[in-house]
């Protein structure tokens, strides 16, 4: 039986979730002894960049004509994309200057020379081509790739998470940073699948995974007012990692 052809591209961005892909240490032997990775710069030059691709699993945000480009090529070379990384699947912290003046930015940041720039107001990939999947995370987690890729091979689609990260909050018995300290965070607004890393050691949930789609933002609305946190705060820092647009805003 032939093995999955698989490509794992970058547009613009950290390499980050590329990065856990290689970290996965114990695994990654088993991880390419069952697919066919046929194009992955970050990890070798030789590269196929023109064959037909089963699953593309593609990370950053389109920052350029040039990213454009190459999204699209990847689109027509595969049957599944994935949206690899929030900046891929929400347009990430690149998304925060993109309602800005951009030539007023180019020539504040590149003075004379900003002409030669080849650049565009950020976005995510589903606002290009169809994205087949969405794995999030600033960076990904791993057992949540590990697990995309197994259900890859047996022919369905991951079930993740699409609940808040307050239930994983709950699960862990945390005590609340919202409710018992006033501290704006963004669990009851954010989609689960870090474990709630950062409130687990005191630190306030920053939404680095994007949006929850499934939450109550009525009831999170009233929670933070309940609690003294303004909603131009809550707002302000969900969009750090992904744009919110009014009629997803609580």
């Amino acid at each position: 039986m032939n093995k999955p052809k698989v490509g794992i591209i970058g547009l613009t961005g950290c390499s980050g979730d590329q990065l856990v892909i290689l970290n996965c240490e114990d695994q990654l032997l088993d991880l390419v002894g069952a697919i066919d990775i046929r194009d992955f710069l970050t990890a070798t030059s030789a590269n196929d960049t023109e064959s037909r691709l089963d699953v593309a699993f593609v990370e950053g945000s389109v920052v350029s004509q040039k990213d454009e480009d190459l999204l699209r090529r990847v689109r027509e070379r595969c049957t599944i994309l994935v949206a690899l990384g929030t900046c891929a699947v929400w347009g990430g912290i690149p998304t925060m200057d993109r309602d800005q003046d951009r030539p007023a930015l180019l020539r504040a940041v590149y003075g004379d020379l900003n002409w030669e720039y080849d650049t565009c107001p950020a976005k995510a990939l589903h606002e290009v081509v169809k994205v087949d999947l969405n794995l999030p995370g600033c960076p990904i987690e791993k057992d949540q790739f590990l697990a995309t890729v197994a259900n890859l091979l047996n022919g369905n689609l991951p079930l993740l998470p699409d609940y808040a990260v307050c239930t994983e909050c709950k699960m862990k018995e945390n005590n609340c940073l919202l409710i018992e300290k006033k501290q704006v965070c963004l669990g009851p607004v954010s989609v689960a699948g870090c474990q709630a890393r950062c409130p687990s050691l005191n630190i306030p949930c920053v939404g680095c995974r994007g949006p929850c789609t499934d939450a109550n933002l009525k009831s999170a609305a009233a929670t933070y007012a309940e609690n003294g946190v303004a909603m131009e705060d809550v707002i302000r820092k969900m969009k750090t990692f992904a744009p919110v647009p009014v009629s997803e805003q609580p």
